[in-house]
């Protein structure tokens, strides 16, 4: 999404330069992406956008999907936690509780856990004069009960990470920014709400059909606007050349070269710091440094019937602690409306899978990963029967650790490639792996090759 934004962005500058993406896969849109599952699409991706950082539902109607979208029919969500499903508490910023009544109504907490949530949330927690990881804040100030049933289901579930190597900067911007000596968290709850509460509409937001029709009709918009958009085409080699670049790409026997004034480097880190090397070697090495989780999906079509015994709402999480192989089920044909219509009588669900350092999950063959899934559905959200379609999806290299120290790396990577004019990154290993941050990101990439090089080198 990340360079299908940039190129958009470029072709609302105006200079109007010739553009060309170039696309390894045979699809734009990378995760991003929806499929047929038993003649049903359902996303393999992300399946919402958040509608209150607005660079995602912009984008949506920028292409032509603004009347297309659509709130969820319902937004309530549990955790099953010690075997059973507890309401996920309101009142909580990615799991950190903000107000009384929110550690008061965690039932998810033990008693013992609660008393000690309380006294965290009243009193002023030590302020880091660093950053560190968000489970040693949240343990220190709220108890290691909030930190693995409440901050990890939801920070984890987003980041496919380890809540105590995660960064409290980067994966929490907001809260650490707001943390201040003699100040509560309750205190920090109240500053988020207040500005929380200024912004109306919904919170989430995705198109009829799914969010993976973003991509491909962003791609749409691209080419009615003159865009080169090629598919299979892996770029191999980007090397400098008389005023400009010279991008290789393609297979190694049928290679093509383009010559280009700027390149906007729209990769996971790993493969931005391979091309990046010859020219920006400190953001090499420091993308190198970025590692990834892989995650999966097992998509079920069952009959609604089966589902009957399924606990209400859009979905459930699950704490790593209790050691299961799901993370996460959300019941997609509750959660949208739209499956009404094209699904009537079937209940679609996805199970989500696999986290930072647990890949042997994805390593199971299909059946075995399905069985697997299967069970813990069983237990979680008793939803059981025959499925009449099924689809297992793996991303080996899904979505990057925001380590603690993440905010400095990324600061010296985009000093080093502000260095070389005409080069710019962007996606979502720098400042946020949700699909509206990673359309900023793209939208700041194009904006920084557009400028004269001596803006662009920042006086280096």
């Amino acid at each position: 999404m990340a360079g299908l934004a940039a190129a958009l962005e470029l072709t609302r500058s105006g200079e109007r330069p010739k553009v060309t993406l170039l696309e390894a896969a045979d699809r734009v849109g990378g995760m991003v992406r929806v499929s047929d599952v038993g003649g049903i699409p359902v996303d393999e991706g992300a399946e919402s956008l958040l509608a209150r950082r607005t660079e995602a539902v912009d984008l949506a109607r920028q292409v032509g999907l603004g009347d297309q979208l659509v709130a969820p029919a319902t937004t309530s969500a549990g955790i099953w936690s010690r075997g059973r499903v507890h309401h996920l508490p309101s009142g909580t910023l990615l799991g950190v509780p903000t107000r009384v009544r929110s550690v008061l109504g965690a039932g998810v907490l033990s008693p013992a856990e609660r008393v000690q949530a309380l006294a965290g949330l009243l009193h002023a927690p030590a302020v880091p004069d660093q950053d560190e990881p968000v489970g040693d804040w949240v343990r220190r100030s709220l108890g290691p009960g909030v930190a693995d049933r409440l901050v990890e289901p939801l920070l984890g579930g987003v980041y496919a990470g380890q809540v105590d190597e995660l960064s409290l900067r980067s994966t929490m911007p907001a809260l650490a920014a707001q943390l201040a000596p003699g100040r509560t968290v309750r205190a920090v709850g109240k500053r988020s709400q207040a500005t929380g509460s200024l912004r109306r509409g919904p919170v989430f937001q995705a198109p009829v059909g799914g969010v993976g029709r973003l991509p491909l009709a962003t791609a749409a918009e691209l080419v009615r606007r003159g865009v080169s958009v090629r598919t299979g085409a892996e770029v191999r080699l980007v090397v400098r050349a008389d005023r400009g670049w010279r991008v290789v790409f393609g297979p190694a026997r049928e290679s093509h070269a383009l010559m280009c004034d700027a390149v906007v480097v729209a990769l996971p880190a790993p493969q931005a710091a391979a091309l990046l090397y010859p020219h920006a070697p400190v953001a090499a090495t420091e993308l190198s440094g970025i590692a990834y989780a892989g995650v999966g999906l097992v998509t079920l079509v069952l009959d609604a019937r089966d589902g009957s015994w399924a606990p209400h709402g859009s979905g459930v999480l699950v704490p790593a602690v209790e050691r299961r192989v799901v993370k996460a089920v959300t019941l997609s044909s509750r959660k949208w409306g739209w499956y009404a219509d094209v699904a009537p009588g079937a209940l679609v669900l996805r199970a989500s899978v696999g986290r930072y350092r647990e890949d042997d999950v994805l390593d199971l063959d299909d059946d075995a990963l399905v069985a697997a899934v299967r069970d813990d559905l069983r237990d979680v959200v008793r939803v059981g029967g025959e499925p009449r379609a099924v689809r297992v999806t793996r991303w080996r290299q899904a979505l990057p650790q925001y380590a603690v120290g993440h905010v400095e790396r990324v600061a010296r990577i985009r000093a080093d490639v502000a260095k070389v004019p005409g080069l710019a990154v962007c996606g979502a290993a720098y400042d946020g792996v949700g699909i509206p941050a990673v359309i900023a990101s793209g939208r700041e990439a194009a904006h920084g090759v557009l400028r004269p090089p001596a803006a662009a080198e920042g006086g280096h």
